[in-house]
């Protein structure tokens, strides 16, 4: 499957967020808008990229920028599905003067700040609405509200892995928020003896195999163990055989979804699934004969 890697900038100000209208010339194609996108050139650094698009597209100088996020998702292409990866930046811009330059007239011809995306009216790409939607998650720490529109995901599901001793007695958890905010499902499981590394990727394929079995095309993984995330938003390689075996099936697994965007989050925000893992281990361990015998 084909990746397409971008950076992409999120200006924020009293308006609400800074998005493009991207220039079509003659053609009688749909407009859309979206936020500053762009592509890493060969030897570029992803931020050096960031900040070369904004002034080379938008005329904008930065006065400082820093990483925000990085996700995965699936979009069609054709007759097959595209993975896109974005590294998303937080820019705040010198001024906001003449945003759009005259020249090059080949990427955008306007723009303009967007309080209510969604309600705006106007047509954003689907890989614009897939970060403006996930990121807005992280402000809320749940569920997204509101129509599932384009490649957004309509459920969050956080698994978390555990290890005592690491590696020792270990379980896995999960907690499944619909897209209305309501706990669908939680659980956990004791998985024996092993590491917090194969914990945690036990408990996204757990998380995975639940999202399926409940039906979901499009779901966003959220994740404390930010090598997990990394790792699937194909960032980090794996290289690790204790866990190759598991990224593969995860893979695999992965094939049954529209969407599937992976999220870190900080331990607390995840504090839910944490407890899940932690009661499978503990209903295992008050049985320590059981547990002897593993």
């Amino acid at each position: 499957m084909k990746q397409r890697i971008r950076v992409v900038g999120i200006i924020r100000n009293a308006n609400g967020v800074l998005v493009f209208k991207k220039y079509r010339g003659r053609s009688e194609a749909p407009v859309f808008w979206e936020l500053p996108t762009g592509k890493i050139a060969f030897g570029e650094q992803p931020e050096e990229a960031m900040v070369r698009t904004l002034s080379e597209y938008a005329g904008l100088t930065v006065s400082s920028i820093k990483i925000k996020d990085a996700i995965t998702f699936l979009a069609p292409e054709g007759a097959s599905q595209l993975s896109n990866l974005y590294i998303v930046y937080e820019v705040v811009v010198a001024s906001e003067g003449s945003v759009i330059k005259p020249e090059p007239r080949d990427r955008y011809s306007a723009y303009k700040f967007l309080k209510d995306y969604v309600g705006s009216g106007i047509k954003l790409d689907a890989a614009t609405l897939s970060v403006l939607e996930i990121e807005d998650e992280h402000v809320v720490a749940g569920a997204r509200k509101g129509d599932i529109r384009g490649a957004v995901n309509s459920a969050t599901v956080y698994v978390d892995g555990s290890s005592r001793g690491n590696p020792g007695a270990a379980g896995i958890g999960y907690y499944i928020v619909g897209e209305d905010g309501q706990v669908i499902k939680r659980g956990g499981e004791f998985i024996g003896f092993a590491t917090s590394r194969v914990a945690e990727y036990y408990a996204l394929k757990e998380g995975i195999e639940q999202a399926i079995e409940l039906g979901f095309k499009s779901v966003r993984f959220v994740s404390d163990s930010l090598m997990v995330v990394n790792q699937m938003n194909g960032i980090f390689k794996v290289k690790n055989k204790d866990i190759s075996v598991i990224y593969d099936e995860i893979k695999e697994l992965l094939k049954r979804f529209d969407v599937a965007v992976f999220t870190h989050v900080p331990r607390l925000q995840n504090a839910a699934a944490d407890k899940e893992a932690n009661l499978a281990i503990d209903r295992v361990l008050k049985n320590r004969a059981e547990y002897d015998n593993i």
